[in-house]
């Protein structure tokens, strides 16, 4: 029997813009500059976390930053690229959200829209040059890049007028990992008729791989986890898993390293995070408290939790690194 395929939705029927017709929420003009003025923050966690990455990579263990859009969407680009340059951080990670505002900023100056606005119109995240995003993953894709890389490369290559301020293009310029983490139909980039799923499911498990070979080497490292509630515990809880099964057959162990979470959640008190709350809390659902505070570190990490905004959390903390290398 003939079995007729389910409809699918008509993509050439779309209307796309152009970028210079939207009203872009935040300006490059407002990126922090590493040397001037940041929010004052102070959270003694901040010391012990910035001694666990110098001397981490002192030993040549990984620092992994994971970082949802909201940390670019903060203006912390700068320190991050900074980071990367004196060589503190050895791997950044994040969700398709971070690449496409690192994206739009090194290509237009401005990234962000009025989900309000633009959703009740019929056209949030239908602009034709934010598409060009898929262009770079599709050309990346065919050459066996991970997507990262890959948009890295096309930022690059083709001299967006800001790419200075780009963490994928200076990851590919410092050959430091930039990792991008994907779930299909969650990013406005899914929208464009050029999108390709093959080329971006290609491109992103690429990415989880060089991701889990990063994981490899955190034994006396650091994993930082900036506000990704499900993405980043999620990517990381998959890749300790297929480290540990390796470093199991080989006689090593993946233990001994540092854990922090950064975020707005009130978890609550002076509380010992080393513990997931019971099942009945709600706080249970929080996954990186589980999954990065308590699940990972049991064997003999120790964890952190920091709550504000990450343009005071990620400056202070990254000034409080630079100053000890």
């Amino acid at each position: 029997m003939s079995i007729k395929p389910f409809e699918q939705f008509d993509r050439s029927k779309l209307r796309l813009l152009p970028l210079s017709e939207r009203r872009h929420d935040l300006s490059v003009s407002d990126i922090t500059d590493p040397d001037g003025e940041i929010p004052p923050f102070d959270d003694p966690a901040l010391d012990e976390i910035a001694d666990a990455a110098i001397a981490a990579r002192r030993r040549g263990s990984t620092v992994l930053i994971m970082y949802g859009a909201h940390v670019i969407r903060q203006y912390n680009s700068r320190f991050m690229i900074r980071l990367m340059e004196e060589g503190l951080v050895t791997h950044f990670a994040t969700n398709g959200a971070g690449s496409i505002h690192d994206f739009e900023f090194a290509l237009e100056g401005g990234t962000s829209e009025s989900v309000a606005k633009y959703i009740s119109e019929g056209q949030f995240g239908l602009w034709k040059e934010t598409g060009r995003l898929n262009d770079a993953v599709n050309a990346g894709a065919a050459q066996g890049l991970g997507f990262g890389e890959s948009v890295g490369k096309y930022i690059t290559e083709n001299n967006f007028p800001h790419a200075d301020i780009s963490v994928l293009a200076a990851g590919y310029r410092l050959r430091v990992p930039v990792t991008v983490h994907v779930g299909v139909g969650s990013d406005i980039v899914h929208e464009h008729p050029n999108c390709d799923g093959a080329a971006i499911g290609k491109a992103s498990y690429t990415d989880f791989l060089i991701y889990a070979k990063s994981v490899e080497n955190l034994e006396g490292g650091v994993f930082l986890n900036f506000g990704s509630a499900v993405t980043g515990p999620e990517v990381y809880l998959k890749a300790l898993a297929m480290a540990r099964n390796v470093a199991g057959q080989e006689n090593r162990k993946i233990a001994d390293f540092t854990t922090a979470v950064f975020d707005i959640q009130p978890l609550g008190g002076d509380r010992d995070y080393s513990q997931a709350p019971d099942k009945n809390d709600p706080r249970y659902y929080f996954r990186p408290w589980k999954t990065i505070l308590a699940r990972t570190v049991a064997d003999g990490g120790r964890s952190f939790y920091v709550r504000g905004d990450h343009r005071a959390t990620f400056g202070n903390l990254a000034r409080k690194m630079l100053s000890r290398a």
